[in-house]
């Protein structure tokens, strides 16, 4: 017998707020020992710093002691809140440190606000499956490579000279995610990336962004959206 609508399946229902921030709490707790103690001095220390505020500031008002005490609270509340976020951006970003498309799962989601990118590469290696990332913002132009430095060296500097042809006078900048010692760490790789010296403006970046977005559809495609802990290299022919 056909199902009727009251029998059929509801979907399932997604986890609320609190249950939301425990599963982050324990995927973060597992993947990254240090987190609690972090978390617990986030929470502890604004509410010390209330307690001893009431006491220096409001030694005789009882009221004001206890809204110092609530501040406290809050404040620690909030440090807690953007401790865990931090934390939980390193330890997702751990797990998928080192696989191809990376870089590229990072420039979609944690960019900061400013820059450009494409979580699809510009140039790609099909033996190593090391590639080169390209994102623009009011640093210049920054080309990122993922893997070891002595393969994705040749790599930048082609790219880099492909730039330079159309646009000589923006600043094109290198970052190296990979095995090396001086490799910038995949959960700061947008940090680093907010430090180059401003070059250009908002109207610049936009101008720039599409000029290379032409000079892109020259190049043979690329499959977008790499997969990090599914891409695999292709088979020798």
């Amino acid at each position: 017998m056909a199902r009727t609508k009251d029998s059929a399946p509801k979907p399932a229902k997604e986890p609320g707020r609190l249950k939301q921030m425990y599963q982050v709490f324990q995927m973060t707790r597992r993947y990254d020992s240090n987190a609690v103690w972090w978390m617990a001095l986030a929470v502890l220390a604004p509410i010390l710093v209330g307690i001893v505020a009431g006491f220096i500031l409001s030694p005789d008002s009882t009221f004001g002691f206890v809204l110092w005490i609530v501040a406290g609270v809050l404040g620690g509340v909030l440090l807690f809140l953007i401790v865990l976020g931090r934390r939980a951006e390193k330890a997702a970003y751990s797990q998928i440190e080192g696989q191809p498309g990376a870089v590229g799962a990072v420039l979609k989601s944690s960019l900061r606000r400013g820059w450009t990118a494409s979580e699809m590469p510009v140039a790609v290696s099909p033996k190593t499956q090391d590639a080169v990332y390209r994102a623009v913002g009011n640093g210049g132009v920054v080309l990122i490579g993922e893997g070891p430095k002595s393969r994705t060296q040749k790599m930048l500097d082609e790219e880099r000279r492909r730039i330079t042809r159309i646009l000589p006078n923006v600043a094109v900048n290198f970052l190296h995610v990979g095995p090396d010692e001086d490799a910038v760490p995949l959960h700061k790789l947008a940090g680093r990336m907010a430090r180059f010296k401003r070059t250009l403006n908002k109207a610049e970046i936009y101008a720039v962004s599409n000029r290379l977005s032409s000079l892109g559809k020259n190049q043979l495609p690329i499959p977008k959206g790499v997969d990090p802990m599914r891409a695999r290299a292709p088979r020798p022919r």
